[in-house]
């Protein structure tokens, strides 16, 4: 098992989108399945020459922060865009993934 820190919004967004999971599947979606599904989505989509090009040259023009910047912005509410009102402050969730 592997523990992954998470700030808070991406904690409820991975929540929402296990449970949105475990909806159309019928039966429970655990966090550490959800990442696997994702993962797994990620890989076919990107298997695709289209749309792997389309995404190296979204990533490439994009202005991504480094993980710091990203922890930072997540970790530290901004005035000039909301956090998902979850929990009276942001923090990091933490929780084990099984590795495969």
């Amino acid at each position: 098992m592997k523990t992954v820190n998470l700030p808070e919004a991406v904690y409820v967004d991975l929540v929402s989108v296990s449970k949105e999971l475990t909806s159309m599947a019928g039966k429970p979606i655990s966090l550490g399945m959800a990442i696997h599904l994702l993962t797994t989505v990620y890989r076919a989509h990107l298997g695709e020459a289209c749309a792997r090009d389309a995404f190296r040259q979204k990533l490439a023009t994009s202005k991504i922060m480094s993980p710091e910047e990203f922890d930072r912005t997540w970790d530290e509410p901004s005035t000039k865009k909301p956090l998902p009102k979850k929990g009276k402050q942001q923090s990091k969730k933490h929780f084990q993934q099984v590795s495969p």
